[in-house]
């Protein structure tokens, strides 16, 4: 796969990233199956998997369990090889998510994802949307942080998982990168990217093949094709713990190119 631009950060991701909420959490998810949370050889071998396909782009998160911790131990190759996005405000704990967007717990997260992953700096860390996104950004403490945190260089880039297209718009103006929602079903969210593709800012897309609720492999393609016919898209997060789905994702993306 070629790498894109992440906007103007000047950070190349692969058009694919890897979701690893799967790695560490597998309660109050939105996926169609049950699943059980993958050994540690199984979440090795995932990510050599992605990185001998040509995937660099990962995705993570405090609330995904594990899922971080578990990414600082057997994370393979040198670092510099990863883009890692990670995340703030979301807490889960006890089976319930909660959130807290204070400056305070900002700089407090970051420090302890810095910790769980084993590295010093952060590629992009994103406000984990609890919905609310104007009163976040415009009330809360969270964004200050993470421009202090930039201009300390402990994070690269910076942005929002947002769930609004004003929330969106917003993050447009005043951060690098958004993380939006798109898919078949889905295009509330196209004037953000249209936006965001015109200001040269970062876009991830979530929720692509809607929570692993398409199916079949012609649903998967039609899928991909409509999110990268959408402006300024970077990359789209899959998130994936099945070797068999992996390839054949990135097959389909290579079949588009």
């Amino acid at each position: 796969m070629e790498l894109r631009e992440l906007g103007s950060t000047g950070m190349r991701v692969s058009p694919l990233g890897l979701g690893t909420v799967k790695f560490g959490r597998n309660e109050q998810v939105k996926y169609p199956a049950a699943f059980e949370i993958p050994d540690d050889a199984a979440v090795t071998a995932i990510l050599e998997l992605a990185r001998e396909l040509g995937i660099n782009l990962l995705d993570t998160a405090p609330a995904y369990g594990t899922a971080q911790q578990r990414l600082g131990r057997l994370l393979p190759g040198p670092r510099e090889d990863w883009v890692i996005v990670s995340k703030v405000g979301e807490i889960f704990a006890q089976g319930r998510s909660s959130f807290d967007f204070s400056h305070a717990h900002t700089l407090a997260t970051v420090e302890q994802s810095l910790r769980d992953l084993q590295t010093d700096y952060l590629d992009c860390v994103l406000i984990h949307s609890s919905g609310d996104d104007l009163q976040i950004l415009e009330k809360e403490g969270v964004l200050d942080a993470l421009k202090e945190l930039k201009d300390r260089g402990l994070i690269r880039a910076h942005g929002m998982s947002s769930k609004t297209v004003a929330g969106g718009l917003r993050v447009v103006e005043e951060m690098d990168v958004v993380m939006a929602t798109a898919n078949l079903e889905y295009n509330d969210e196209l004037p953000v990217l249209q936006t965001a593709a015109a200001a040269r800012k970062g876009v991830l897309i979530k929720k692509g093949l809607m929570s692993g609720h398409i199916q079949g492999l012609e649903g998967v393609r039609a899928s991909m094709r409509h999110v990268f016919s959408l402006p300024g898209v970077s990359s789209m997060i899959v998130g994936t713990i099945d070797p068999d789905h992996l390839r054949q994702n990135v097959a389909i993306m290579d079949e588009m190119t």
